[in-house]
């Protein structure tokens, strides 16, 4: 069974190119949030294999929303999505609990590497 996916990001074309990113690599897009809010009620619904976060976004943002899901879900897997310039944002999240980074603009090569070294 292919491994689930929560795409959560408050721009709707970066959930459009993850989600298509993620079935053409073979995983399964269960939902997605285009606030943290959304991500932590989402979570509990389908209860993915991993989430990919957006840190910038309205109401509730990423790292926020990451701390509220491994709240719910210790073992939870999520991936950051960052653009360049975020960095010490993106030190904030793994210290949060991400198990990982994915920089924007987003490079297919590199959404393929970290969801591999994530499933492993």
């Amino acid at each position: 069974m292919a491994k689930g996916i929560l795409i959560v990001d408050d721009a709707q074309f970066m959930r459009t190119m993850l989600s298509q990113l993620i079935e053409e690599n073979g995983y399964e897009v269960l939902g997605e949030a285009e606030n943290g809010q959304e991500a932590v009620e989402m979570y509990k619904e389908v209860n993915p294999d991993l989430v990919t976060m957006d840190i910038t976004m309205p109401d509730m943002d990423g790292i926020e929303a990451t701390e509220a899901i491994l709240e719910i879900d210790p073992d939870a897997k999520i991936v950051m999505c960052s653009a360049m310039g975020q960095k010490p944002m993106v030190v904030d999240a793994l210290e949060a609990g991400a198990k990982d980074f994915i920089v924007k603009p987003i490079q297919p090569e590199k959404v393929k590497d970290t969801l591999k070294s994530i499933f492993v």
